[in-house]
């Protein structure tokens, strides 16, 4: 899919990320392959699994033509470069 197609998508599809319970953030992301993805920041491990679902992974199969690939990942430390006094590691 071209890039700007992809852009569009990702744009449309922001007022519904916005009102997912759990999510902080969202990046939408595309490779130098115009592969689509997304990196997500949650409020919890389970506010992520919620959404999830099989109902979502069936829409990502629907709308990409391939399957959905999540992975989890912890945060022990963070650097914050917009605000330089913020504790970064506790």
């Amino acid at each position: 899919m071209p890039r700007d197609r992809l852009e569009g998508l990702f744009r449309a599809a922001v007022p519904e990320y916005a009102r997912v319970p759990g999510l902080i953030r969202k990046y939408f992301t595309i490779g130098d392959d115009n592969r689509a993805g997304g990196i997500y920041l949650w409020s919890s491990r389970a506010a992520a699994e919620a959404w999830y679902n099989d109902a979502w992974k069936a829409g990502v199969a629907k709308r990409w033509g391939a399957p959905a690939n999540v992975s989890y990942f912890a945060v022990p430390a963070l650097v914050d470069g917009q605000t330089p006094d913020f504790p970064a590691a506790k």
